[in-house]
């Protein structure tokens, strides 16, 4: 697919172009009407592609709950292995820009059969939940309190590392914004063991100093927004001495891992870095 079409979608959901205009550009660089309606749905998420674990599973004991958030309570989807006797680390699954939906429901199941006790906290729940409308969820996420959203999600951690079903043990998975997110549960909440950003925003200075996890951050090769900021951030990261690994996947772009977009999903990249992202945690949770 044209990079360019890659690029109109990422700025149309990580902005604020409206769907008109998004249309009518993408419109412009497939060169007709008909070749822009066979695009869109590559690049739109299709939940369908993307589910890996059915909800169903009978390896699964998933479903909703919610815990306490920093000002009221907190929607979230958890998924643990059924029948599994004694406590089990967690692992907190952190959305993108758009709240909680079926991919990253997909993930946390993905989790669970790996061994954990998954969290997907959906940080729009005080705005009265994620639309399923991807646009409806991009701007009720950019009209919300971010502050709120971020503080809300981080609570997952100490909530996950207090149940009784819990080593105490947490990881942290995030993807865009919420690999950004993830690696502020690093800095700010002592519970969070190990925490995974994949292609999200850099931590500031001041939270790179209160880091206290090791940390394992997915970056796609051509994802210039993102990775303009890695060199600073890796700076910071030496300066303090703390233990990291960065891995960047050449060809890819932003949300190669996510398998409800096609034209954006990098299966082999996606993979590898899932794979990598168990061992690390096996590694820092056991």
């Amino acid at each position: 697919m044209d990079q360019k079409a890659l690029d109109l979608y990422n700025e149309y959901i990580h902005g604020d172009l409206p769907r008109r205009s998004f249309l009518r550009r993408l419109v412009g660089i497939a060169g007709g009407t008909a070749a822009a309606s066979a695009l869109l749905p590559l690049l739109e998420p299709n939940y369908a592609w993307g589910q890996q674990v059915p909800e169903d599973d009978p390896r699964l004991e998933a479903g909703y709950l919610e815990y306490e958030g920093a000002g009221g309570p907190v929607r979230g989807y958890s998924a643990r292995p059924a029948g599994h006797e004694g406590p089990l680390p967690g692992i907190l699954v952190i959305h993108e820009n758009r709240g909680l939906n079926a991919h990253i429901e997909d993930i946390a199941r993905r989790a669970a059969l790996a061994g954990y006790l998954a969290l997907a906290p959906d940080g729009l729940t005080y705005a009265g939940g994620a639309p399923q409308d991807q646009e409806a969820a991009r701007d009720l996420f950019r009209q919300s309190d971010r502050g709120r959203i971020t503080a809300d999600v981080v609570a997952g951690v100490p909530y996950l590392a207090g149940r009784q079903d819990c080593t105490g043990m947490i990881g942290t998975v995030g993807f865009c914004y919420g690999g950004g997110v993830s690696l502020l549960c690093a800095a700010r909440e002592s519970a969070t063991a190990a925490s995974v950003c994949f292609y999200g925003s850099p931590l500031g200075a001041e939270d790179v100093a209160r880091v206290s996890a090791p940390l394992m951050m997915h970056y796609a090769g051509n994802d210039e927004r993102i990775n303009q900021s890695i060199p600073s951030f890796r700076t910071l990261l030496d300066q303090h001495g703390i233990a990291y690994s960065l891995h960047m996947y050449p060809g890819t772009g932003h949300g190669f891992h996510n398998d409800s977009s096609a034209a954006r999903y990098a299966p082999e990249a996606a993979a590898l870095a899932w794979q990598r992202t168990m061992s690390f945690f096996g590694n820092y949770l056991a």
